[in-house]
């Protein structure tokens, strides 16, 4: 199919190299229970010229030994980004079932956003849910409250009650990032990514447009769901693949 180069496949997981606008219309119709996904912030600035600097420059702390690959689509402007994620979240709002769920992770920056591309995109906004990072996140300045939390904005496709698989769920979770479960420059711990796909019901699958190095398709074999993920670097890919 147009736009599907499939990299990797097994009894659980599938892996498309390529941009999730191109993938995500050949995907069939109401195949996956879950939309849960970490997509680029481009909130690494306020200003255009701090935007258009290279991730590796904006997100990697000072003495980080270990180097990962950069990655493309980080230099929107706030409505530019906007926009761009209605797209792909309504792109995405065919494939996920009724009342399955859609959990999109932002910034402090990019949330208010956040929560307005997902109605434009046809989801039905739930709520937001932090996730704390603990006090080992990046020092702040003298006079700030510490940048600790990082935010999911979700919801459901269509109205009504959602899919009653399990839960209540927490509305707050605190896992350390650490640097030997960090395989993508701003990857999310596996951890996290493990307890955010208890939404999903046994036997379901799992979708991400923005897989990175894999972790939620990682979290979600774990638990023996289905997982279908979409990426854009070839040099993730391949990570996400030997993970």
């Amino acid at each position: 199919m147009c736009g599907m180069t499939e990299f990797y496949r097994d009894e659980f997981v599938s892996l498309y190299l390529g941009s999730s606008t191109e993938v995500l219309p050949n995907l069939p119709t109401g195949s996956v229970d879950a939309l849960i996904t970490d997509p680029p912030y481009c909130s690494g600035g306020i200003s255009a010229a701090s935007r258009m600097a290279d991730p590796v420059k904006k997100y990697v702390h000072g003495g980080t030994k270990k180097r990962r690959p950069s990655f493309e689509g980080d230099n929107r402007d706030g409505r530019g980004w906007a926009f761009w994620c209605s797209q792909w979240l309504e792109l995405s709002l065919r494939v996920v079932k009724i009342q399955g769920y859609a959990l999109v992770f932002s910034d402090w920056r990019m949330l208010p956003l956040c929560t307005d591309a997902l109605q434009a995109g046809g989801f039905i906004w739930r709520g937001v849910v932090s996730w704390d990072k603990t006090e080992q996140s990046r020092a702040p300045h003298i006079g700030y409250f510490r940048h600790q939390c990082e935010f999911i904005t979700w919801g459901t496709k269509g109205g009504g009650k959602p899919a009653l698989a399990s839960g209540p769920w927490p509305g707050c979770f605190r896992y350390p990032v650490l640097q030997s479960d960090k395989h993508h420059l701003t990857g999310k711990p596996t951890a996290l990514m493990s307890s955010l796909v208890e939404c999903v019901p046994a036997g379901g699958t799992v979708l991400d447009p923005f897989c990175g190095s894999g972790t939620t398709l990682v979290a979600a074999k774990a638990k023996g769901l289905r997982a279908i993920g979409v990426e854009l670097s070839e040099e993730y890919c391949e990570i996400a693949a030997k993970r």
